[in-house]
């Protein structure tokens, strides 16, 4: 199977491109990443804090299946509505540190609309750790609920 969100790595860089097109209008693309009630629903996560504004900040919060609390959270730098949100992004107790997330909200037509995300990592070591885990799956998977949570919003 295809995967619909595209993970771009190029050897030896600590960045990554990962991109996507959403059969949803922009606004309702944003609305998806700004609003903690369906950011919840398609990323599985509490929302503690969401401050969409720029010097704002977020805190979410995720159990596993055995029970254990997993947070990760991060400061806005720029905030655009519609267009970008430029964040840091950190997963608490975990060994990637903290990464620059440059999300760009582009679109397409009246119904469809484009994701481009820029991560960039402290290091390509730390980059490559992360793609080793079930990243690209694990995205996709994301965005494929988000495609179907946010359909209903229509």
């Amino acid at each position: 199977m295809e995967l619909k969100t595209k993970v771009a790595a190029e050897d030896g860089r600590q960045d990554l491109l990962i991109t996507r097109e959403f059969d949803l209008p922009v606004g309702l693309l944003f609305k998806a990443y700004t609003e903690a009630g369906i950011v919840e629903q398609w990323m599985g996560t509490k929302v503690l804090k969401l401050e969409n504004k720029k010097h704002g900040g977020y805190q979410f919060e995720t159990t596993d299946p055995k029970g254990n609390k997993h947070g990760f959270n991060g400061a806005i730098h720029d905030f655009v509505p519609n267009q970008k949100i430029t964040r840091t992004f950190e997963m608490e107790n975990a060994p990637f540190g903290v990464q620059l997330e440059f999300l760009e909200f582009e679109r397409l037509t009246d119904g469809t609309s484009k994701l481009t995300i820029h991560v960039v990592y402290r290091s390509a070591a730390l980059r490559d750790q992360m793609l080793q885990l079930p990243f690209k799956q694990g995205i996709n998977m994301a965005h494929n609920r988000l495609q179907e949570i946010v359909n209903k919003l229509k």
